[in-house]
């Protein structure tokens, strides 16, 4: 018989404060030029941060890019979705996102770490244009730009369990809370955000 599967229900005022404690942290260990939010989770989350970093840091021109990554599959015959097997490309930066990305602090940003599979090929895939971007550039530029261009990672909840993808121990990697292998219900998700909102309130007290 399967087990079922526990769900946390989690209300914009959760991530929004989730967010607002990791910010200065975040701002004083990387202090991103440019955010980089994989849709569609990560767009509430960085737009959010963008705030916050524009308030501690006054980089006012702090801008958000989105990249379209899919890895949940739906079930046939219910709404229920599954991890997919591999990384499905629905958006990206265009054919000059390298140019976009060099020689600045590029932090991506999405709502949940639980595979990892998703941040394992957002990293890599940005990464890759970087340095075809540097191909473009003459060689004597290579080393100083290429210790210019970081990456970093931020997302709001990372799952305590084991990953299917690794990334580099020197990503400098941060997350608003780390919580159970659970089914994270987020409110974008919801139809009735009081349901949702009263669903997240009986959470707290279990």
């Amino acid at each position: 018989m399967a087990t079922e599967v526990k769900h946390l229900h989690v209300t914009y005022n959760d991530i929004h404060n989730l967010i607002r404690y990791s910010t200065p942290k975040i701002a004083t260990e990387f202090n991103p030029d440019l955010l980089v939010a994989i849709g569609g989770g990560g767009f509430f989350p960085a737009r959010v941060m963008r705030t916050f970093l524009r308030e501690i840091t006054e980089h006012k021109a702090l801008q958000i890019q989105a990249i379209g990554l899919s890895l949940y599959e739906p079930v046939e015959g219910t709404s229920a979705n599954v991890v997919g097997h591999e990384v499905i490309r629905t958006q990206w930066l265009g054919p000059d996102s390298g140019k976009l990305l060099l020689g600045k602090r590029n932090l991506i940003v999405d709502e949940v770490d639980d595979t990892r599979k998703t941040l394992h090929y957002a990293l890599s895939e940005l990464q890759k244009d970087v340095e075809a971007e540097l191909l473009t550039r003459p060689e004597s530029e290579h080393a100083a730009l290429r210790e210019a261009t970081k990456f970093g990672i931020f997302v709001v909840h990372n799952k305590n369990k084991g990953k299917l993808a690794d990334l580099p121990a020197d990503t400098p990697y941060f997350a608003g809370a780390t919580v159970e292998d659970v089914w994270l219900d987020y409110p974008w998700e919801a139809m009735d955000i009081e349901a949702h909102d009263g669903h997240a309130a009986a959470d707290k007290t279990l």
